[in-house]
């Protein structure tokens, strides 16, 4: 019995490829939360629960697509991409800046 076209069985193995850019801001994220705690606190020095957030965002589809996984799930495959990555540092520097 062959398999469906388009099953995963069909599919070769995926490579997974490490991409710089994206582990790079998840390290970056990463460090500079570690050194600088203040970081995901607002003005009044209280904590930023949406900056955080936002960063957290970053830092984890940084991480995850910085490594070379690709989720299967198209939801998960867009919330840890490389555009995903460069939105949640978008809106942290919109809830910072702004």
């Amino acid at each position: 019995m062959t398999p469906a076209v388009g099953s995963h069985a069909t599919r070769g193995p995926a490579r997974a490829r490490v991409q710089w850019p994206s582990l790079l801001v998840a390290v970056a994220v990463m460090l500079a939360g570690t050194v600088y705690p203040p970081l995901f606190t607002d003005a009044g020095g209280r904590p930023d629960h949406a900056l955080a957030s936002a960063l957290c965002w970053a830092m984890s589809a940084g991480f995850v697509r910085g490594v070379g996984f690709v989720p299967r799930h198209a939801v998960w495959r867009h919330l840890f991409s490389g555009p995903a990555v460069c939105a949640a540092l978008a809106l942290a520097a919109a809830l910072r800046f702004l």
